[in-house]
């Protein structure tokens, strides 16, 4: 289906591809373990500019800059809600030294590099060198996704990314804001005044509305199945009438409005968070694809060698030159550091703003704005692959990610739990127990098993155990209404898939059967907290075996007929659970993790 003009998409059908290839390539970088912004920029070039199927100015039309624009609100708005002052504790020093010194600092060698090496003017290289400040969260959020950070560095560049991205707009506005001075007739004391005013409107609106909703959420005032949709509606508003007062200021608006609400401490902050996360990958898949297919090939074309050395500059020089210096005599760690500094990933906030300054520089005579666009999507390209690729190995190499073989979290210090967890360490998979009760961890202290005292829900678990070490919950307290909260809490974030819990008492009963939107997948082929501790009593024990060819899994439940497998490791060292659902593989060199009876067990009964 086609409108007027030969061989463009109808609107429908071009939201329907973009929707598509966004989606499509993040699922794909999930299988393939790839970095989904990597696929989505190639998706939209080839769709773009390479096939010339999409082309956004020709079938969307004039609301794309709009769209884009409001997206980038919506995106900053969730990184917002993201930002928990509780959270930030012994990262805080660095983020304030990566905002108050790392900013301008960048701002100024970026100028500087933008007018040696890549040949722009003066106006144009301060006017795209406070948009370089950015650092993208659009491309952060997924990098660390995929990455495994250990959680101060994570926060570093997660704070920096989404606190920089808004002033780094308004940097460009201030710059452009002189160039209009020195340019024209227009009074300097109005124009700093505008700008000013512009942001201590967008300021005190964000705060302002954001302690507005927080209060209205917790009075009651808004019902349950409003609070979204009545979130977007005032964030919209938000974003447009600061924007209105000055050009980008909505951005800071929107981002400090959803600061406020994330630390309001709102029983239903996590259920708002997480609607925005959803919506923010749509977003972001959306975006991109729309950016690159907008670019045309003539524009490209413009790009020579001093882009690439100014690309190449921006990478190795201006960032971590800018990392470093804010950092220095700092109390974080050397190794933290470097992974900071030479990690500045560049995402749609930078390539949107930037093609917006590049038409009002090129409006305002100066010729070299043109060549603005082109620059931020070779820069936001080549940090969102160089790092989507090497992120991982330079933080595995700086020791700073979580273990490479994902963990076993276990809710309840039970003597099962305990049996269960040493089996595991003695296979080289980390684990932990968490309880509340002190007595409880006794037995697993004593076997050097790594504890937490405390709720695994609570706050302090959150700041003091990193959870990105962990791939697997499985929740075995002696209550089932706790286990299920446990299972049902956890599951958004680690995976409904790797979430579980021991069989619930008289849960075949259809007066206690719950949905299967509550709990975790059952474990222990079919037994609950109090029978397979019992058997724990009597003398069953764990015990590890490895798969070959010579022998297989026939062979291994022919001599343990009444062992229960609960965990394969595969030869590469991914634990896999086994759950009442599933069957363990034949896979050799894997190793089955199983519960034998008295006469099979080990001589020490958690061996």
């Amino acid at each position: 289906m086609t409108t007027g003009s030969e061989g463009a998409l109808a609107p429908v059908m071009a939201f329907a591809l973009v929707g598509a290839l966004g989606v499509g390539a993040q699922w794909l970088a999930w299988r393939l373990r790839m970095p989904a912004i990597v696929l989505m920029l190639i998706a939209g070039l080839i769709v773009g500019p390479l096939l010339g199927l999409f082309d956004p100015a020709r079938d969307i039309g004039a609301l794309m800059g709009p769209m884009v624009s409001i997206a980038v609100a919506i995106i900053l708005f969730e990184g917002g809600l993201s930002l928990n002052l509780h959270s930030l504790r012994d990262a805080a020093p660095g983020v304030r030294r990566l905002v108050l010194i790392g900013g301008p600092l960048g701002w100024l060698l970026s100028a500087v590099a933008l007018h040696y090496v890549a040949g722009l003017g003066w106006g144009s290289s301060w006017v795209f060198g406070g948009i370089l400040i950015v650092t993208g969260p659009t491309v952060i959020a997924p990098l660390l996704r995929q990455a495994r950070l250990a959680r101060r560095p994570a926060q570093l560049l997660n704070w920096e990314a989404i606190v920089n991205d808004p002033f780094g707009a308004l940097a460009a506005v201030l710059a452009f804001q002189v160039l209009i001075v020195m340019e024209s007739d227009f009074s300097p004391g109005l124009a700093a005044a505008e700008v000013a005013g512009g942001i201590a409107f967008a300021l005190l609106l964000g705060g302002l509305v954001g302690w507005g909703l927080s209060t209205a959420f917790r009075r009651a005032l808004v019902p349950e199945f409003m609070k979204v949709p009545v979130l977007f509606a005032v964030l919209l508003a938000v974003f447009a009438l600061s924007d209105a007062v000055l050009h980008e200021s909505g951005l800071l608006a929107v981002t400090l409005m959803g600061l406020v609400i994330a630390n309001a401490d709102l029983p239903s902050y996590t259920e708002l968070r997480r609607f925005k996360e959803h919506a923010t990958i749509l977003l972001v898949s959306g975006v991109f694809i729309l950016l690159a297919a907008n670019m045309n090939l003539a524009a490209l074309s413009t790009l020579d060698w001093r882009s690439a050395a100014f690309v190449l500059a921006a990478i190795v020089i201006v960032r971590p030159l800018t990392v470093l210096v804010s950092l220095l005599f700092s109390p974080v760690p050397w190794r933290e550091r470097l992974l900071v500094a030479f990690t500045g990933p560049r995402g749609v906030v930078l390539v949107a703003v930037a093609g917006l300054f590049g038409d009002r520089l090129t409006a305002l005579g100066l010729e070299d704005g043109a060549r603005i666009g082109p620059l931020a999507f070779a820069l936001v390209t080549a940090t969102v692959v160089l790092h989507g690729f090497t992120l991982t190995p330079l933080a595995r190499w700086l020791g700073l990610t979580g273990a490479s073989t994902p963990g076993v979290i276990f809710v309840g210090g039970s003597r099962w739990a305990t049996g269960f967890a040493e089996a595991l360490k003695k296979a080289e998979v980390p684990v932990l127990i968490a309880d509340p009760n002190h007595a409880r961890l006794r037995g697993a202290r004593e076997a050097g098993v790594p504890v937490f005292y405390g709720d695994i829900l609570s706050e302090a678990a959150e700041h003091s155990v990193e959870l990105v070490s962990y791939g697997t919950v499985i929740a075995a307290t002696d209550n089932d209404a706790y286990n299920t909260l446990v299972a049902t809490d956890v599951a958004p974030e680690f995976g409904r898939e790797n979430v579980f819990q021991l069989r619930r008492t008289k849960q075949e009963s259809s007066r206690h059967a719950l949905p299967t939107t509550l709990g975790g997948r059952p474990i222990g082929k079919g037994q609950g907290y109090w029978e397979i501790n019992r058997l724990m009593t009597e003398g069953w024990g764990f015990r590890a075996t490895k798969l070959s060819e010579e022998f297989t899994l026939e062979q291994w439940r022919e001599k343990n007929p009444e062992a229960v497998i609960l965990m394969q490791i595969g030869p590469g060292g991914v634990p896999r659970v086994i759950s009442d659902e599933e069957e363990a593989r034949n896979t050799a060199g894997s190793r089955l993790v199983a519960m034998v009876p008295p006469e099979e067990a080990p001589a020490k009964a958690a061996g």
